[in-house]
């Protein structure tokens, strides 16, 4: 019997069938506006079909000009597009994957000066005012859909999805949020639902009945004035008869303030508004956003909630999700954590998209660890996130390897990590690199300091120090008083913390342990319930309101924190772009007061004496957090000096903005090298 029966059971869509129930989702990487053509897209799109995926929704591509996300982004509108495209049909086709092109028109979201809507409404994620299309605009427009459509069958795609959700063109004109025309495409619900079924009729006419149209429907809005739920039913119904042949579910707009994919969202927590859609139409329903195991999937289709799961970003952890869970090695899956720091961050600052637990996604015809012709023993120092990815990358390789690890697990700070609430999917990101190491045969010594004279004596061709970062302890006076305790002390529970707290330093660090400090103390991963989280976030699961808010309920925070910083910008300015607010969202509603431009004076008796604005303030709190920083920990790198063939990685290599995703890219790009 299957492990997972109801992912692998082929779904059958009449004129072709998919080989399992996984569709990777629509993912914008940067590499489709690659030069000076797009075999780096073909390759990232080969790795995830040769991995098992049933079908592939490319990331959006703009039926015109006026449609782009940003200038000169990806288009469909000429058969030289087109005949581009055909590297990546070529290259899926090579196994049994279907691969479906999103037509994503941007509309007010553009980010440039010439972007269309329906109305004259400025997005307040935007800087730039639409104009309002006209009439005949909307036509071209229906028209430019059908042309892409065609297009893309040229370029050997086997369907399209219209992107009809997360508020961008087609989503703006179902919702009187951005709608206030009085013509035939604004006004009644009939009228502003006029849009996406004439181009799905379009589209349909133009590609005959062999084509796979899928159409990405807005299930929940999740900002004032969004769709009813009786809007969305009656929608999908005309949808479906309109000639779609799935419908995807969309989760949220991008201006909305609820997080809908980052790691705090509860795993499948918006499996539920797809499996109310369920049993109203007769076409197949696609659930999505924070899916990341087989087991959540196989459970979301027995339950149910859906025929088919979309998962996007596990794609980018490991292109091998389907064959491993297929093989009954899930185990051995790397698992997305829902940290946007390399995918949806690089996007927003253009760059090209990767995964920090993966840094070989969308670098795959750069990064490659093939087999060594000449092995090595290789001794690595430290098996926080640097040493456990070039462990694990160098012995794939077949160098020989011997970890050494001081304390009595692997890990490093991603054991500190793993206590927030809302990270532990780091506790994957350790079963992970577990895994690896001892399928890799690594030979890992726990609780074994190695020294330079441990080394000396090994016998090793190459040494790797990855020992990681010390705390930095700022020159404060009173910094040794009892009230001071340091973060690494408070997120491994070895001291007792007061009710009322001040922490010195505002980056990452300090905002995870202000969220820690707002929970009870736990051991093992807990993460909070779907309800809680829609509770918590004002989101109505009853849908009795349009676009599925609710009242967010009060919050009695735990502890009364402070959040302090010297820099005198905007607290967490320097977070991720994609879940920054969330943090700080997070800690407003727990009233954890955020302060910028703080001078510190003394610790005392009487708390943390502070000088803010020229005027000097005393807090009168139980203890001091220290999270001021970190400083390398290179003492055994500089001791082993210029004899050996020695390499440093990670924080030991540099500490300042301590990233996860620099020390794993540094680790297997240095195995791909020595």
């Amino acid at each position: 019997m299957k492990k997972y029966p109801h992912i692998f059971e082929p779904l059958d869509l009449g004129f072709t069938k998919l080989s399992n129930r996984i569709l990777m989702g629509s993912m914008h990487t940067g590499l489709e506006e690659d030069k000076p053509d797009l075999s780096r897209l073909a390759a990232y799109f080969e790795a995830r079909a040769k991995g098992g995926v049933g079908m592939i929704v490319t990331g959006g591509i703009s039926p015109n000009r006026r449609g782009w996300l940003t200038p000169f982004s990806a288009k469909m509108t000429t058969k030289r597009e087109a005949h581009k495209h055909q590297i990546i049909t070529e290259a899926v086709h090579k196994y049994d994957t279907k691969i479906c092109m999103q037509i994503l028109h941007a509309g007010r979201y553009a980010y440039h000066p010439f972007s269309v809507a329906p109305s004259k409404i400025k997005a307040p994620i935007n800087p730039f005012k639409p104009f309002a299309l006209s009439n005949s605009g909307i036509r071209r427009t229906i028209n430019d859909f059908r042309k892409s459509s065609k297009l893309a069958k040229l370029a050997g795609y086997d369907g399209v999805e219209i992107m009809g959700s997360e508020g961008y063109l087609i989503n703006q004109f179902l919702v009187e949020r951005t709608n206030k025309r009085t013509d035939e495409w604004g006004g009644s619900f009939e009228k502003r639902a006029r849009l996406p079924i004439e181009i799905i009729k379009s589209i349909r006419e133009e590609v005959g009945d062999d084509f796979i149209i899928i159409f990405r429907l807005s299930m929940l809005d999740l900002v004032e004035g969004g769709s009813s739920w009786d809007e969305i039913v009656r929608l999908a119904k005309m949808i479906e008869a309109a000639g779609a042949t799935i419908i995807n579910t969309g989760i949220g707009w991008h201006e909305a303030r609820v997080p809908t994919i980052a790691t705090s969202v509860p795993r499948g927590g918006f499996a539920w508004v797809t499996k109310k859609m369920m049993g109203e139409v007769n076409i197949p329903l696609i659930t999505t956003n924070r899916i990341n195991t087989p087991e959540m999937a196989e459970q979301i289709l027995k339950d149910g909630s859906a025929d088919m799961i979309s998962m996007a970003r596990p794609f980018l952890a490991d292109p091998e999700f389907v064959n491993k869970a297929k093989a009954g090695r899930s185990d051995e899956i790397n698992t997305c954590i829902g940290c946007n720091q390399a995918c949806l961050d690089h996007v927003f600052s253009k760059k090209i998209a990767s995964c920090l637990v993966n840094p070989m996604a969308c670098h795959e015809t750069e990064i490659s660890l093939e087999p060594v012709k000449s092995e090595k023993k290789i001794a690595v120092v430290g098996a926080g996130p640097a040493g456990l990815a070039f462990s694990a990358a160098a012995a794939e390789r077949g160098h020989k390897v011997v970890l050494f690890e001081a304390s009595s697990n692997i890990g490093g700070q991603f054991n500190l990590a793993k206590r927030i609430p809302g990270k532990e999917e780091f506790y994957e990101t350790l079963r992970y690199f577990a895994k690896k190491l001892e399928i890799n045969n690594v030979e890992l010594r726990l609780n074994q300091r190695a020294d330079s004279k441990v080394l000396e004596e090994g016998g090793f061709d190459s040494i790797v120090v990855a020992t990681g970062i010390r705390p930095r302890t700022p020159g404060i006076p009173g910094i040794d008083h009892a009230k001071v305790i340091s973060y690494i002390d408070v997120l491994e529970g070895r001291v007792e913390v007061g009710d009322k707290v001040a922490i010195i330093g505002a980056g990452g660090i300090g905002f995870d342990v202000s969220e820690f400090l707002l929970h009870e103390k736990r051991e093992e991963p807990n993460p909070e319930t779907i309800e809680h989280f829609m509770d918590f976030w004002g989101v109505d699961m009853q849908f009795e309101e349009k676009g599925g808010l609710a009242v967010a309920a009060e919050v009695k925070p735990l502890r009364e924190i402070y959040l302090l910083q010297r820099k005198s910008e905007k607290v967490g300015a320097r977070l991720g772009k994609s879940t920054g607010w969330i943090h700080r969202s997070k800690l407003k509603k727990n009233k954890v007061k955020m302060m910028q431009g703080i001078q510190y004076e003394k610790i005392d008796d009487q708390g943390l004496h502070i000088k803010i604005k020229e005027k000097s303030v005393v807090l009168d709190v139980d203890n001091i957090v220290i999270c001021a920083g970190q400083i390398s920990n290179r003492d055994l790198y500089d001791s082993l000096g210029g004899n050996h063939d020695v390499h440093v990685i990670g924080g030991a290599f540099q500490a300042s903005e301590l990233d996860a995703k620099r020390a794993i890219d540094q680790g297997v790009r240095l195995a791909q090298e020595i």
